[in-house]
């Protein structure tokens, strides 16, 4: 487990705060934080956009080095302190603005992250049917547009079909899409007419799911049946934190692995299916002339940033509750390992059922292959009805999206929950850390209810967009410099060697200290080239939304500069040289949270100040504290008192 030799006899446990069961726990936490919908609905479609196979060799180039590397740095930093994202800044206490910044991205990705698992939950109860609603055109919330490849009469559709397809001025409407989508057009949702054989004269009937307004300051109603599944979300997801990681270690052991057996089901189905070969050719087939495209590279390099959660504040969270003396460096090779192979295993089960649906439609795959929401709920929901027994794949199909989902959800609200305990730091708020959670919770559902408005998609694509897209980039590039080059890395590295018992590979210094920050900051660049304005199918947004936007993800970043000059402000010193000097040295309670990992520089040295936040537990707790009481008091390094017990 890490531990160095010779401290066999200290306990590696943390009674205050607690720690995972066992190890086991923490890497399934982990891989079930990183492993995401982004990993099912959005890397199948980069790869076969970017080059096909092609994509691969970048994609593995930025994980090497950038995504292990940094997924070890925030494991570490976390592990070492014992602390939250915003805890562990006392190793330079001028960027606790940093911790704020992560807090509020959790923030904004926990809210509306439950919203797709609650639509997916909404999905997973509707498939509970003989045939599923969205398979025929035949019900109430249909057009005259839509063509079912299903239809009873397909055979004379079968002409209009592929004309809609093909022809760009009259695309084809699916039964699935019309379940899914909205009304466009000019008019409106509640200004255009058509009448149906039976319903002559009636109003037009809105589309089902979304009930989609016209536009994003149009909230229109509440869609129940989505507030009442975004309830049942985070109800799951509150149980599931009710005992902090203490639960949450054990639902892991089904929620991140039993999606590992849905995919294996799906694609062992999927390649059973005539035209799943032709699915996976498109996915894998390199077009090796898009290999020197910049914008390939930094796809690769963005998939890799977002996909392992960095600068979330969960990794750091995660880590906090491990052993002292846990390898990380080993974890943190093992699950991006395994989050970025999942990745290329998802792209099997998706392409596989696509081609199979392009084969039976009798067009090229790059008409049905979609990314994102549409891939979740328009396009791979319409395969799934060509296969028998379509409502056990849909069941099995969503119920994996949940399981993803909660997987991030739980370290998402978990970051919030820890950073705010750690902060306040007393024994009142530790035994309620429960009434926390359930606070947080009730916020997070409360703060999500618009999102399931008729304008809610559009909210949550914003959301989606602009309050976690270039401010992580800024805050991870922040957070390495200030590691690396305020704090020390020589400094830092002494710190893994104590706590891991041998310091950071040569590979991972080079990488934390020159490469990682450059390819993040090339990942500033190109998000802020290849920006454009954010639209929904043909709608575009208001300057006014985009703006809220903008300003959802200054939100996070502005948090850095506005703490920084507080600090410096608060600080001692008689110039501004000295009170930077001191704002951005580390804390004297910066270190191992356990007086008894204290070692080196980090020995004894005890103040009032410093007693507060170390966690002083006995070896031998059955002997009372009577010989507590008999410890003589030896005078440290710095005039203070502090007990020469051998249980310190």
């Amino acid at each position: 487990n890490g531990a160095v030799p010779g401290e066999r006899g200290k306990q590696d446990k943390s009674v205050k705060r607690g720690n995972w069961g066992n190890q086991i726990e923490f890497v399934l936490t982990s891989v079930g934080y990183a492993v995401g919908l982004g990993n099912v609905w959005r890397f199948p479609y980069l790869c076969y956009r970017n080059g096909g196979g092609a994509f691969m060799f970048p994609y593995f180039i930025m994980l090497v080095f950038c995504g292990i590397p940094l997924f070890f740095m925030e494991l570490s930093f976390g592990q070492f302190a014992s602390q939250g994202c915003l805890g562990v800044w006392r190793v330079s206490p001028m960027f606790k603005g940093v911790g704020y910044g992560m807090m509020v991205v959790s923030t904004y990705i926990g809210i509306y992250y439950n919203v797709v698992i609650c639509i997916a939950f909404y999905y997973f109860f509707v498939s509970m049917t003989p045939v599923l609603p969205w398979t025929y055109c035949s019900n109430a919330w249909n057009t005259p547009d839509c063509a079912g490849v299903l239809d009873g009469n397909l055979s004379s559709r079968a002409a209009i079909n592929l004309t809609h397809l093909l022809n760009a001025t009259q695309k084809r409407t699916s039964p699935s899409e019309e379940y899914w989508r909205y009304w466009g057009g000019a008019g409106g949702w509640g200004r255009r007419w058509w009448r149906g054989p039976a319903d002559a004269g009636c109003p037009l009937r809105r589309r089902y799911v979304l009930d989609l307004s016209d536009d994003i300051g149009n909230l229109g109603e509440v869609r129940l049946p989505l507030l009442g599944c975004l309830g049942v979300s985070w109800v799951v997801v509150f149980l599931c934190l009710i005992k902090g990681v203490k639960s949450s270690g054990k639902v892991v052991y089904f929620t991140a692995t039993f999606p590992y057996v849905v995919l294996t089901i799906l694609f062992v189905r999927g390649i059973t299916l005539e035209g799943a070969l032709t699915g996976i050719t498109y996915y894998l087939t390199p077009q090796w002339d898009k290999i020197l495209d910049a914008k390939v590279w930094g796809d690769a390099a963005s998939q890799i940033f977002y996909s392992l959660g960095c600068a979330w504040g969960g990794l750091i969270t995660m880590a906090s509750y491990n052993k002292f003396h846990n390898n990380c460096y080993r974890d943190s090779i093992i699950i991006s390992i395994t989050n970025c192979a999942t990745s290329v295993y998802a792209g099997f089960v998706i392409f596989s059922i696509l081609g199979f649906m392009a084969n039976h439609l009798g067009v090229d795959i790059s008409k049905v292959a979609d990314h994102g929401p549409g891939l979740a709920f328009v396009a791979y929901p319409e395969a799934l009805t060509l296969l028998p027994i379509s409502p056990l794949w849909s069941i099995l199909f969503f119920f994996m999206l949940i399981l993803l989902g909660l997987g991030t959800q739980f370290c998402l609200l978990e970051t919030l929950v820890t950073a705010i305990v750690d902060e306040v730091g007393n024994e009142w708020i530790i035994r309620r850390k429960t009434f926390v959670t359930l606070g947080v919770a009730v916020v997070g559902f409360l703060l999500g209810v618009p999102l399931t408005t008729q304008a809610g998609i559009y909210w949550l694509l914003l959301m989606d967009n602009y309050a976690a897209s270039f401010s992580l980039v800024v805050i991870s590039c922040i957070m390495c410099v200030t590691i690396m080059y305020i704090y020390g890395h020589r400094n830092y590295f002494k710190d893994i060697e104590m706590m891991l018992g041998f310091p950071p590979p040569l590979f991972f210094q080079i990488c934390w200290r020159f490469i990682s920050p450059a390819i993040i900051f090339f990942i500033l660049i190109f998000t802020v080239i290849q920006y454009r304005p954010i639209s929904y199918n043909d709608y575009i947004y208001p300057t006014w939304a985009i703006s809220i936007g903008f300003l959802m993800a200054l939100s996070s970043v502005i948090c850095i500069p506005i703490y920084a000059i507080y600090k410096v402000c608060c600080s001692e010193g008689d110039t501004l040289l000295e009170r930077l000097k001191n704002a951005t040295k580390a804390s004297k309670d910066w270190g191992p949270a356990l007086a008894e990992h204290r070692s080196g520089r980090y020995a004894p040295a005890f103040s009032s100040s410093t007693e507060s936040h170390l966690e002083v537990q006995p070896l031998q707790p059955e002997k009372g504290r009577s010989e507590a009481a008999a410890a003589s008091p030896v005078q440290g390094s710095n005039g203070s008192a502090h007990s020469q017990d051998s249980r310190l």
